[in-house]
């Protein structure tokens, strides 16, 4: 469980507490060859950095100073081949920590790619498209980032920082002593800048999140934003979200100006130290100027790590903020536990609303769903229709299983519907939603969606059905043409038929149509529904619409009023209640209050 987003610890199935670092690992360990490989190639390169110092000093002090002028050659050709022999070996290495963090980027994104297939309706009401969206891209990348550059990076300083001094104390334990004496300073300077990057990292994470979340809507509603002309709204809002993820990086930006500069200041205060002091050494006799080359060779060494501290920190940072928010949406669960059963089910569809109570998680105050009950026996159809916001939605995703009930049961087979594993039911049950989504793809692969397998034969027979087999033909590659992203470019009535078709290929014993024909004309609609009525006896469907005429022929009708039942039965029987229901016909034929039926008919 998290906490808070600044804790930088879970805890894992046994129980105890995990690091980022430990979590990561997961994903890197089977590249551990890769790893030891790169790690012999590091030591070989980082080794080979000593050697170039003392050759110079070797030069110094046997060519210039010894008047040995037949080393030179010898000793410039040793450094050459060096200075190749590190070049590539140090490739090599880079080479194998870059392949390391791009094959377990790999496996991150696909774990939590699954895991969004594995996330049910309560986790998508309350995340953002966009924080969804920078937690797949920019924060994967951060991690990535740090298993190819900042962990090699980080070795490499402490290789340096720890051999530098050995090496230096074997030259001149006083000079050493004199520049380790600084270091302190330096690690004070690089614990607090760390302790003020961390909040700002995860302030500039969020609203790098939000500004993400806020693009994307706006490109998804750009129809909108044009018809209502708000397109300098929409720029002003950008523009609010774009100054706040800027400031927040100012922020961080000015933290490293806080703390940078007097690290830099203070790791090259070791050049000054080593001149005047070394220098001071020389005169004295105390060390040769060989001696102090070789030393001022390896003060890089010294320097680098210090220099570096500070840029790590905040490669850390990133990477320990990018962890805590990919590790909430890997740790989530879903509130419908999803089992994994390959064995083959088809129910029969008798579906059964006992006394259905519903809530949803962060509103337990408000009912959507108050003592819903009706019996549906296979092969029947029930019509629910009612104001906008009844609840009509939410009934019909109960028998999916989108949502459980908070009281009451539902069962389908006399079973309760929580029993079935929960891909193994909805493998029985189709919905055409409300909100119609097309893939970007063919028709031909939208409408076999929930059946890949099936011909174009097949295809062609249910678009026939919902009555989309026509306009189809008419598209320049028939079934071959692709719509564009959620179905741009059709209409919505066009969409909507696609989206019942896909429906309908299911074969599914239990078929659920969100009000499918809200966008189609009265005729298209009545041929839907012939063509439908041969279907649906052969099995258990759901259809809620706003108009009367496409739920009058239903076995069962509901009229749902504030997430209640409030009256129900077949038309003629609610038609001769002269309740709700009658007055709702009443005005959707435009019929006088107290006109015969018979009369409009």
């Amino acid at each position: 469980m998290i906490e808070s987003e600044e804790f930088q610890y879970f805890w894992d199935a046994e129980g105890y507490v995990m690091s980022n670092f430990q979590w990561i690992w997961q994903y890197v360990k089977s590249n551990r060859k890769k790893l030891w490989v790169a790690l012999v190639f590091f030591i070989i390169s980082t080794a080979l950095i000593l050697v170039n110092p003392y050759v110079m000093g070797q030069i110094v002090d046997r060519v210039i100073d010894g008047n040995q002028g037949s080393l030179l050659v010898p000793l410039l050709l040793l450094m050459i081949g060096v200075t190749v022999l590190r070049t590539i070996t140090r490739y090599i290495y880079q080479i194998l920590f870059e392949q390391t963090g791009q094959n377990a980027l790999f496996d991150l994104r696909e774990d939590m790619y699954r895991k969004l297939q594995e996330l049910d309706f309560d986790f998508f009401n309350h995340t953002r498209v966009g924080d969804i969206m920078t937690r797949m891209t920019g924060d994967t990348d951060a991690i990535r980032h740090f298993i190819s550059w900042v962990s090699y990076q980080v070795l490499e300083c402490l290789f340096y920082f720890i051999v530098s001094i050995i090496v230096m104390m074997s030259i001149s334990w006083q000079l050493t002593l004199a520049l380790v004496a600084v270091t302190p300073l330096i690690f004070i300077l690089t614990q607090q800048m760390a302790r003020a990057q961390h909040p700002v990292f995860f302030q500039i994470r969020q609203s790098f999140s939000r500004l993400n979340s806020m693009v994307e809507e706006n490109i998804s509603g750009n129809r909108v934003v044009k018809a209502f002309v708000r397109e300098d709204f929409e720029i002003k809002k950008f523009n609010e979200h774009n100054e706040d993820y800027k400031q927040k990086n100012m922020a961080a930006a000015n933290v490293s100006k806080a703390y940078l500069p007097w690290q830099d200041g203070t790791a090259n205060s070791l050049s000054v130290i080593t001149l005047v002091f070394g220098g001071y050494l020389v005169i004295k006799g105390q060390m040769t100027l060989g001696d102090l080359v070789v030393f001022n060779g390896y003060l890089w060494m010294l320097n680098q790590p210090m220099r570096m501290s500070g840029w790590l920190i905040n490669d850390v940072e990133r990477f320990a903020a990018s962890c805590v928010k990919i590790r909430q949406m890997l740790a989530a669960k879903p509130s419908i536990e999803v089992r994994l059963d390959q064995k083959p089910l088809r129910v029969q569809g008798k579906v059964v609303f006992d006394h259905v109570s519903f809530h949803f998680s962060d509103d337990p105050e408000h009912n959507v769903l108050s003592d819903i009950t009706f019996t549906a026996e296979p092969g029947e159809t029930v019509g629910i229709i009612g104001e906008t916001g009844a609840g009509k939605t939410t009934l019909v995703n109960m028998i999916g299983r989108f949502y459980d009930p908070t009281s009451g049961k539902v069962t389908i087979d006399d079973k309760n519907a929580s029993d079935y594993p929960i891909r193994r039911l909805r493998d029985n049950i189709a919905m055409v939603m409300q909100d119609v989504f097309l893939f970007s793809n063919t028709i031909s692969d939208n409408i076999a969606f929930g059946r890949p397998d099936m011909d174009t034969v097949y295809v062609q027979s249910v678009a026939r059905i919902a009555d989309a087999d026509n306009f189809i033909m008419r598209m320049p590659n028939g079934y071959d043409t692709i719509v564009g992203e959620r179905g741009v470019g059709l209409s919505g009535g066009q969409k909507q038929r696609i989206s019942l078709a896909r429906a309908l290929a299911k074969d599914p014993s239990i078929l659920i149509l969100d009000d499918t024909t809200s966008a189609v004309d009265m005729e298209t609609e009545t041929k839907i529904q012939h063509e439908l009525a041969g279907l649906t006896t052969k099995r258990t469907t759901f259809i809620i619409a706003n108009r009367i005429s496409s739920v009058r022929d239903a076995n069962l009708i509901l009229l749902m009023e504030k997430g209640r039942v409030v009256e129900s039965g077949t038309h003629d029987e609610l038609m001769a209640l002269k309740g709700k229901y009658y007055e709702v016909f009443q005005k959707q034929l435009g019929l006088e209050k107290g006109e015969q039926l018979g009369t409009a008919e």
